[in-house]
């Protein structure tokens, strides 16, 4: 497997004056993105903890849904679970936000440095709650308002977005073609079941990407797939 310095030339973000918007997965052979317990669990085995850090090393803003949070038992980031030395000139660690229309969220990742952002028509009295101790941000009405999301972003310089999932979250963006590249860890197992895919979406849509890579670790597939514009 690459080295640290490796993967992070492979990984790198364009640069860019306005956020660029990946995402990244785990799955297995036959497309599901749970194990048999409902979580993604250690489907990517080592190879994909590696890179997971290193992904969440060279972003700004990790971005995931409440789903997913409650479902994997989310922390806040802390220092242990990047890598300082791929962060130089930047935070210590990125930006944690959670998507949430109902904001109900765990205790644990209820901390200082948090960003939730929620539709105006979530609970006025869960914000000012939540409020007291995290960041608040109200973009939309109904829905998530993604253009004023990504605005936001971009006004406090988070232009490396990453997110962490999960499949509705992931096929809300797919739906808006906001997805500029998916890491996806392919796992060499069969799981069957009635698991998820790694897109949940309203509609179907086509959406040309581009190989940029595929690294091969003791049959675990790492693969970086950007989004082909040219013909969008």
């Amino acid at each position: 497997m690459p080295d640290l310095k490796e993967l992070a030339d492979l990984y790198a973000y364009p640069e860019s004056h306005k956020p660029w918007l990946r995402t990244n997965f785990v799955a297995s052979v036959d497309g599901a993105v749970q194990n048999p317990e409902g979580l993604s669990g250690n489907l990517g085995g080592e190879p994909d903890a590696r890179l997971f850090k290193v992904l969440r090393s060279l972003s700004d803003v990790v971005v995931v849904g409440a789903g997913t949070v409650r479902a994997e038992g989310y922390h806040p980031i802390s220092a242990d679970s990047i890598h300082e030395s791929l962060r130089e000139g930047r935070s210590r660690v990125p930006v944690l936000a959670v998507i949430s229309r109902s904001l109900v969220l765990p205790e644990q990742v209820v901390a200082p440095g948090l960003v939730v952002i929620t539709p105006a028509s979530s609970s006025v009295e869960r914000r000012q709650e939540l409020s007291r101790t995290v960041e608040v941000v109200v973009a939309g009405e109904t829905e998530i308002d993604w253009a004023a999301v990504l605005d936001a972003f971009a006004a406090r310089g988070l232009n490396r977005v990453l997110c962490e999932g999960g499949p509705d979250l992931n096929g809300t963006l797919v739906d808006l073609d906001l997805v500029d590249e998916t890491c996806l860890t392919i796992s060499p197992h069969l799981v069957g079941g009635p698991a998820k895919r790694m897109t949940v979406g309203a509609q179907a849509v086509e959406r040309q990407m581009r190989l940029g890579h595929a690294i091969d670790e003791d049959g675990v597939l790492l693969t970086r797939w950007v989004r082909d514009r040219r013909s969008a």
